[in-house]
């Protein structure tokens, strides 16, 4: 992240914010990403590691207090534009992509990240809950694709998608949130076919990550995680934001231009990893 701070201007329009003051000279050439769900957790290492790149952020999050103190946080300046939304409604995500286009005029990326997930028994899960989590996991990243189009055909960008090894392997009582993930891996290889050449799409799934020291201050507890949580793994430790940020800028750029339609598992090697009881 960067380290030079400066102090955020004054003032919130609608529902979009832009921080600090900057010269404006060639801003127009250098590349933007859009990144839902950016203001805490994964989409927080993300937003860190596009800007050291060289991008300059758009910061897309429900949640208004974690995203104006990710904001402040990461100190970007004019580098930045904090938009909240929720990605589960259309009328939202179209003010949202508006407003990117409004603030920078061009988009390059937009990396899919928005998501949550809903522990219940299936018997005690309602048709409203079970609606919530894909519209947020699913739907959002229709939503986002599909308003973000214009601007990426137009820069010939890129779509990264953050599903999850519940795409392919579940614990008990996650049914809508491995129907989600499972969905969004396979929206990723439908939007490459319809959307290329001009546009790649490829989607990561991470496994376990710690994302504990990525959150809100005020929400944030110590890890538990024990040793033998890091030992299971066969790269020997849980996975950290900043290893699905690294991938992310990886896919977003030009050294992964012939790949498309992928999903990328990035678990440490636990799917990998035959698991018997003794």
């Amino acid at each position: 992240m960067k380290s030079t701070r400066k102090s955020p201007r004054a003032g919130l329009v609608g529902h979009r914010q832009q921080f600090g003051m900057e010269s404006e000279t060639a801003m127009e050439e250098r590349p933007v990403v859009l990144i839902t769900g950016a203001a805490q957790g994964i989409g927080k290492a993300m937003a860190g590691e596009f800007l050291q790149a060289g991008y300059r952020l758009a910061l897309l999050d429900v949640d208004l207090e974690a995203g104006r103190e990710t904001a402040a946080e990461l100190a970007a300046g004019e580098d930045l534009l904090l938009v909240t939304a929720d990605v589960g409604r259309e009328a939202q995500v179209a003010a949202a992509v508006a407003d990117v286009e409004k603030g920078f005029g061009r988009l390059d990326v937009l990396i899919n990240n928005a998501g949550f997930c809903r522990r219940k028994p299936l018997a005690e899960l309602s048709l409203t809950e079970w609606q919530q989590v894909l519209d947020v996991c699913l739907t959002g990243a229709f939503l986002c694709s599909r308003y973000a189009l214009p601007l990426l055909r137009r820069s010939r960008g890129a779509i990264v998608n953050v599903a999850s090894t519940r795409a392919l392997m579940s614990e008990p009582d996650t049914e809508s949130y491995a129907a989600a993930k499972g969905g969004l891996v396979a929206l990723t290889h439908a939007l490459a076919v319809s959307l290329g050449p001009e546009i790649r799409v490829n989607c990561i799934s991470p496994g376990w990550i710690d994302v504990t020291a990525w959150q809100l201050q005020s929400r944030r507890r110590p890890a538990a995680i024990a040793s033998e949580d890091h030992a299971q793994h066969p790269v020997g430790r849980v996975g950290r934001p900043e290893d699905v940020a690294a991938l992310a800028l990886f896919l977003a750029g030009p050294q992964s231009g012939f790949m498309t339609g992928q999903n990328l598992v990035l678990d440490g090697g636990m799917t990998r990893k035959m698991i018997y009881l003794e």
